[in-house]
């Protein structure tokens, strides 16, 4: 995920992540694993803390690979 990427080259820990969105600390590992998504009025902060845009963060998310995959697989 972008998230986990955007952080490390950052060089930050997902608890400073948490500290400066005011999440905890589960939360952002929960968005770097794709368990969960951030909610959407924290993705203008994320783009920004992470330098990108909320288009980015979100181009990655299993959610859009997964719809990928499946209008790949009904056009078999």
């Amino acid at each position: 995920m972008i998230f986990a990427t955007k952080r490390e080259a950052l060089k930050m820990k997902q608890e400073d992540v948490a500290t400066v969105l005011g999440v905890d600390r589960t939360t952002v590992s929960k968005w770097e694993t794709g368990i969960n998504l951030p909610r959407s009025d924290l993705l203008p902060k994320i783009a920004t803390l992470y330098d990108c845009t909320v288009d980015e963060l979100l181009a990655d998310s299993k959610t859009d690979k997964k719809v990928e995959f499946q209008c790949q697989e009904q056009e078999k």
